[in-house]
């Protein structure tokens, strides 16, 4: 089942000139786009299928900068404060709001993790509070939890998947932006190691600069243009509820579920820990670079056979400009909910919040994360091609980094003072 999200209808007029392309309507490529535009750029954010409706759409909501890795707290940082202002600037409602997030442990494994996340918050000046037992039931009154300490970030936030790309999308339109959807682009054209134009399947559009924020599919469009991106993914589930009474106010992720307040009073849960990554022969390729990441996270990890090995197998590697590509053939991942596990995390969830005993699940749908060896995310130009901007990987942490990720990878492709040290982000590392 797919998520409900906000439908943004695309423009049927295709340019034939701009400033920069943006190829990929999810919360970054949007977040790009609207900056871009807000720049008197001329923009076309290009999407093979419609806004939002891969992960930036199916992703917890969570707006964070607590538990981060390293690389990534000054875009957190930088993001939040961004995120402060987009219903203003996009003059619509993104769900954002600043509520509080509780990170809680229980095993010594879970205790040690949660130290190291607040040393590292600490390196970067954010206020987290440490919680004991006393403070945890304090904070969430009526709570069974079996949790003994927790650290909370009292100004971190949230917003709503099903609203915020689509207002950063029709956000960038206001200012002049093109949105294009059911469309994909195929591949590049080049003058001399330079992007000149985008080959979509409704045409050309001639540009000098490219933003590349395709999520799970820039690894298969790198690899046509000869650019080797590494990166796996990985397969989640998520469900919402019914608006109940008596719930949690923050959310909290703790070592067996995550779960969030929505705006409609309903909540989005989850589950933590043992997550599915889809065995195919891709991933096979790429071993050598995760199999550092994947014994660090071994307990983390469940490699799964699915149908996406057999999807693998018959997809394309390279093609030409004028023929069908993979992005036209699947025009939205739309993996099917692993009920079992939601089963667990909605048990689990119910056992800790006695309001949400019984409570109507609304929705199911699951996601597909685009994921790097190191878990961070690449921000950086295309090597040996001038003007394309590579934005991806983000290996779960897009939703809240995706205003300050689109602005930064914005600044890239029009060689603009950047928001953060793009360094951390290159993909050469």
């Amino acid at each position: 089942m797919r998520p409900v999200v906000t439908e943004v209808r695309g423009d049927s007029r295709l340019p034939n000139a701009v400033d920069l392309v943006v190829i990929g309507g999810g919360i970054i490529g949007c977040s790009a786009a609207f900056w871009a535009a807000e720049q008197g750029l001329r923009v076309a954010l290009v999407e093979k299928g419609r806004i939002a409706g891969e992960q930036s759409g199916r992703n917890w909501g969570w707006v964070r900068r607590m538990g981060r890795a390293a690389a990534e707290y000054p875009l957190g940082i930088e993001s939040l404060k961004l995120w402060q202002g987009l219903n203003e600037r996009t003059a619509r409602d993104t769900g954002f709001r600043r509520g509080g997030i509780v990170y809680a442990a229980r095993t010594d494994r879970e205790r040690a993790w949660l130290a190291g996340v607040e040393a590292e918050a600490a390196r970067f000046g954010l206020a987290v509070a440490r919680m004991d037992k006393a403070a945890l039931a304090a904070t969430f009154p009526g709570a069974r939890l079996s949790d003994a300490e927790g650290l909370m970030t009292a100004d971190d936030g949230r917003a709503e998947p099903a609203l915020a790309a689509p207002a950063l999308a029709e956000g960038a339109r206001d200012k002049g932006a093109v949105l294009l959807t059911g469309c994909a682009v195929r591949t590049l054209e080049t003058e001399a190691g330079q992007v000149s134009a985008v080959v979509t399947e409704r045409g050309v559009i001639r540009c000098r600069a490219v933003i590349l924020a395709a999520g799970a599919w820039s690894r298969l469009f790198c690899g046509n243009l000869g650019i080797d991106l590494p990166q796996v993914r990985i397969r989640s589930s998520v469900l919402r509820t019914a608006p109940v009474k008596g719930g949690p106010e923050l959310a909290l992720g703790n070592g067996r579920f995550g779960i969030r307040p929505r705006l409609d009073g309903g909540y989005t849960v989850a589950r933590r820990g043992r997550t599915p990554v889809q065995l195919t022969p891709d991933v096979l390729r790429q071993a050598p670079r995760f199999a550092r990441g994947l014994l660090k996270n071994r307990r983390e990890i469940a490699l799964t056979l699915d149908g996406s090995l057999i999807e693998d197998l018959r997809t394309p590697r390279t093609w030409q400009g004028d023929a069908i590509t993979p992005f036209e053939a699947c025009r939205v991942l739309d993996p099917e909910p692993q009920g079992a596990i939601l089963a667990r995390a909605l048990r689990d969830v119910a056992h800790a919040f006695p309001a949400l005993d019984g409570v109507q699940v609304l929705e199911r749908w699951g996601g597909i994360i685009d994921v790097t060896p190191d878990g961070v995310p690449v921000i950086d130009n295309a090597p040996g091609l001038h003007g394309l901007v590579i934005v991806t990987g983000f290996s779960g942490h897009g939703f809240g980094l995706g205003p300050g990720a689109g602005q930064l990878a914005g600044e890239l492709a029009t060689g603009r003072t950047t928001l953060v040290d793009p360094a951390p982000f290159r993909l050469d590392r």
